[in-house]
């Protein structure tokens, strides 16, 4: 017998997928009757018989036991921090250093991020380096080397001095 093709008049559910649901409290006879399956009486056997997350029968729970310790800023800034001997390997003579073009080249990753610049290592190239942050002897060696930095402004870093006084 050939196999009949399937169309909207003979569709069928799969054998097992459906199943009756089983009526509690109907009875002792019923198999789930007088408790409902649910034991016996008291907090558990009421509707809505949740107990908060970590609850235990009362007694101080433990995550009030244990000390609390750690903070998490949220104003926390994180710098990707490169070294000029770094710079000195991956740039030319002349070139312009700033986050974008140290992505392209693959020294650092995150997009957005903050950059600062170390003077760990030696630096014999004229650089012009754009950065968020420079080291004392950052600075020192690439000015020494010919270069220029410009410090690019961190967002909700104020630059003018804040006055004080009765106005």
């Amino acid at each position: 017998m050939a196999q009949e093709s399937l169309n909207l008049g003979n569709l069928q559910r799969a054998e097992g997928s459906r199943k009756t649901r089983v009526r509690v409290g109907r009875g002792i006879g019923s198999g789930l009757g007088k408790t409902a399956g649910r034991g016996g009486k008291g907090q558990t056997a009421r509707a809505g018989k949740g107990r908060p997350r970590g609850f235990e029968g009362g007694q101080s729970p433990l995550w009030r036991r244990i000390p609390k310790f750690g903070f998490k800023s949220p104003f926390k800034r994180e710098f990707d921090v490169i070294n000029v001997s770094a710079l000195d390997a991956a740039f030319e003579n002349g070139e312009t250093v700033d986050p974008e073009k140290l992505i392209e080249k693959g020294i650092i990753r995150a997009k957005g991020g903050f950059v600062k610049i170390l003077g760990e290592g030696a630096i014999t190239k004229k650089l012009i380096v754009k950065a968020h942050k420079f080291s004392k002897s950052a600075i020192q060696k690439i000015n020494q080397a010919g270069g220029q930095i410009e410090e690019i402004k961190l967002p909700g870093e104020r630059t003018e001095e804040i006055k004080l006084g009765s106005g």
